[in-house]
């Protein structure tokens, strides 16, 4: 409290200098960065930082550009209470200030090129004075890709003359094009190489440059490769692009001629097309003319094409050029063979008819230039080399369709084929692995499809029969070996159908035997009908002691022949033990009319014991040897008793 009241003492006077001498030792600090690099069209940024005793609170803060005329022109200020944008200059609607701390942020939206000018962060403080700094905002457009044209004429030896041009378009800073031949910068030399540039302003304010190249023209040049690069700048670094490679027609005179064939492979073949080249080493206008020798046509072009050529198109050719200076002939020659391979014939003929037992024998032979190679296939499996097919006593399995392929191995795809048919003759007979007669299981109401199939030649005829269906028709096919037939029929009952085969040599046929089973489950109904029928027999004839036991296989388990069986056997088991309770009836009311005594031995009559008469009944059933003792009314007796 001694402290407080001593400072409240100090004279006004002295206050004044104190505040007076804190302003001369402080001062604004204001950073920016040198330049600001951004795209045509995309945002920049310029960050503005500054250091005050006064703190964010006690400055202000201005935006400044620099015109033309080197004036700065407001666009931003900013105090304590709010920011405000300055109407009606370039920036009103593209500018926003964001402050972060001690640092002020201007944000120039959609950048243009007349954006590229000089920025002024200007920070005044209430004590410690104004600090400022400059940005310079650098503006960048990447060009477009530069073209290349060359000139479409020949030029001469020793000639100097234009070689092409190069543009690049819309690009700022403006772009700069260096010419370069074989990946060597050509440089200005009088006389020799020379460069003239074009600089165009577009309404953009884009720059697009055109740069001709003209030079002496040697005749190293007629394989050279000219094109043009370009560099340009961009934020932050400098980047390059190449136009495509151009050559030029160099023209120099010849002193040979040249001719060769441009062919698919080494050989040529029938059917394939050519071309016949005549060159000249020279390169000054000149005549080439190309000739066939045998015919004596001549055809005045560079290059002849032939296409399908046939063994008539071979012979030799004449390539000649004849120079438009001083009119002196150069010739040079070639050969063409174009190789033929004929029709594959077979004789005797095409189609054989053999009976079983028999040998054949066939030859098949191709007109060709070249050697040949023949092979003999069948189902696409090799069963014989050499132009003659011999099979010896012949079988149904050698029967069907047999390829013979001639081939000339020194031509890739060179071939040609010719098929021969052999039939063996014969009786009908199943296909080999199918069975003359067949069983099968199918349910009732469901459809099968039958299928039968038979060798034999001429071809057979198949039908269906059966003993107890009329309207049986297959649908029937012929095949490489004979005939095949296929029916669908829908089961009933029990069936047997025959599928028979017949030609003018004999017939053969299949059976099938089908068995239709039954698919109703009748476990349930015998269950309940037996417990119920049971019941009732004890009820009428008291019989104590009898137990009656079944035993059936799960329904869903058993197939439908099984549970029929279970379904008997429950049937003759309640008829038994309706048999017993009659027997057991008839047996009580013998006994009460006093027609019969006890004959059983084991079995004592106690006539002092009781008024009542006491008989004693053994029954054995068939699946036990326990006695059931049955007393009068039902009565079980003790083994006393007995």
């Amino acid at each position: 409290m001694a402290g407080r009241d001593t400072h409240s003492l100090l004279p006004a006077g002295l206050l004044l200098v104190l505040f007076h001498t804190w302003g001369a030792w402080a001062a604004v600090e204001v950073v920016v960065e040198d330049k600001v690099e951004v795209y045509l069209g995309d945002t920049a940024q310029i960050t503005c930082t500054f250091t005050s005793d006064d703190g964010i609170g006690g400055t202000s803060i201005q935006w400044f550009y620099v015109d033309k005329l080197k004036e700065k022109q407001r666009i931003s200020s900013q105090d304590s209470m709010m920011t405000r944008v300055d109407k009606d200059t370039p920036y009103t609607d593209r500018i926003s200030v964001n402050s972060t701390g001690a640092s002020v942020v201007l944000t120039i939206s959609d950048v243009q090129l007349q954006d590229e000018r000089e920025f002024i962060c200007l920070v005044k403080s209430l004590t410690d004075g104004v600090g400022e700094g400059r940005t310079r905002l650098l503006v960048y457009a990447a060009p477009n890709h530069p073209t290349i044209e060359g000139v479409h004429t020949g030029i001469s030896v020793h000639e100097f003359s234009k070689i092409g041009s190069c543009e690049v378009r819309n690009g700022y800073p403006r772009p700069n094009i260096t010419w370069y031949r074989d990946s060597t910068p050509l440089r200005h030399d009088p006389d020799v190489v020379e460069f003239n540039s074009q600089i165009t302003t577009e309404s953009s304010g884009l720059y697009s440059v055109t740069n001709e190249l003209r030079m002496e023209v040697k005749k190293e040049d007629k394989d050279a490769q000219f094109y043009c690069e370009v560099t340009y700048f961009v934020p932050k670094d400098t980047m390059m692009t190449e136009t495509r490679r151009i050559n030029i027609t160099v023209f120099y005179p010849s002193t040979a001629v040249d001719i060769w064939v441009e062919s698919p492979t080494d050989k040529i073949k029938e059917g394939d097309s050519i071309k016949i080249h005549c060159t000249a080493n020279g390169n000054m206008p000149s005549v080439l003319s190309i000739r066939n020798l045998k015919d004596d046509e001549s055809s005045d072009v560079s290059t002849l094409v032939l296409k399908d050529v046939t063994r008539q198109n071979s012979g030799t050719y004449e390539c000649s050029s004849m120079d438009t200076d001083n009119f002196e002939e150069i010739t040079s020659y070639t050969n063409v063979s174009v190789h033929f391979l004929d029709e594959a014939v077979i004789t005797p003929t095409k189609t054989m008819t053999h009976s079983q037992g028999e040998d054949l024998r066939a030859v098949c032979n191709a007109l060709s230039s070249l050697r040949t190679h023949t092979t003999w296939l069948k189902n696409g499996k090799e069963v014989s080399r050499g132009h003659t097919l011999n099979l010896k006593k012949m079988t149904y399995d050698m029967a069907g369709q047999y390829v013979c392929v001639v081939s000339v191995p020194e031509i890739q795809g060179m071939q040609t084929n010719s098929t021969l048919h052999v039939h063996v003759k014969g009786s009908p007979v199943i296909m080999e692995g199918d069975m003359a007669e067949a069983e099968m299981e199918v349910e009732t109401g469901k459809t099968v499809e039958l299928k039968c199939s038979f060798r034999g030649y001429p071809v057979p005829s198949i039908t269906w029969s059966s003993p107890d269906r009329k309207d049986l028709v297959g649908q029937s096919e012929q095949t490489q070996q004979g005939a095949q037939s296929t029916i669908s029929v829908k089961v009933s009952s029990d069936m047997t159908l025959h599928c028979n085969a017949a030609n003018d040599h004999g017939k053969s046929a299949k059976i099938f035997n089908i068995k239709a089973i039954s698919t109703i489950h009748t476990t349930t109904s015998a269950t309940t009908t037996t417990t119920t029928t049971t019941t009732t027999t004890t009820t009428t004839t008291s019989i104590s002691n009898a137990t009656v036991q079944t035993e059936a296989s799960k329904p869903t388990s058993q197939p439908a022949s099984k549970k029929e069986s279970n379904g008997v056997i429950i049937a003759v088991i309640i008829i038994c033990i309706l048999l017993l309770a009659i027997l057991g009836s008839v047996l009580y009311f013998l006994y009460k009319k006093g027609k019969i005594c006890g004959r059983s031995g084991k079995q004592d009559f106690n006539k002092g014991k009781s008024g009542k008469d006491n008989v004693v009944v053994e029954m054995k059933s068939d699946k036990t040897e326990e006695a059931i003792l049955l007393g009068v009314n039902g009565e079980k007796q003790s083994p006393g008793d007995q």
